[in-house]
């Protein structure tokens, strides 16, 4: 078992810059692929990005393509969500994610095959 808990989550004007946290505890010895989705209210959960256990590899959605940047400390077990000209359409709760699958398996976008997931954190951008 892995826990997740994000944190860096806030309230920003369009233009403004977040970065997100996300803590892993429990079995974290183990290799995962980590990732962040998002869900803004009425909506599906949106695939954000995703990350390999090496770091090597990283994978985004259009709509965040240049803007974010996903990252990772094995070391301290923490990923990051770095988040650059933050539009209103950004706002939702966005949400940690890992599995023990690998990034090259195509399946990363698919928010079922995340065994793992986070409560989730409030990213609200005012125009």
């Amino acid at each position: 078992q892995v826990q997740l808990a994000e944190s860096g989550g806030g309230l920003v004007q369009a233009g403004d810059s977040l970065r997100l946290s996300c803590a892993a505890s429990g079995r974290t010895s183990s290799s995962y692929t980590m990732g962040w989705f998002r869900q803004s209210p009425g909506k599906e959960r949106e695939f954000v990005a995703a990350i390999s256990w090496s770091a090597g590899s990283t994978r985004y959605a259009d709509s965040v393509k240049g803007r974010f940047t996903i990252s990772r400390d094995n070391a301290k077990n923490t990923l990051y969500l770095r988040m650059n000209n933050l539009k209103p359409e950004d706002t939702a709760v966005y949400y940690c994610v890992a599995d023990r699958g690998q990034l090259y398996s195509g399946s990363y976008q698919r928010a079922g095959w995340y065994d793992y997931w986070g409560q989730g954190t409030q990213v609200t951008v005012s125009s």
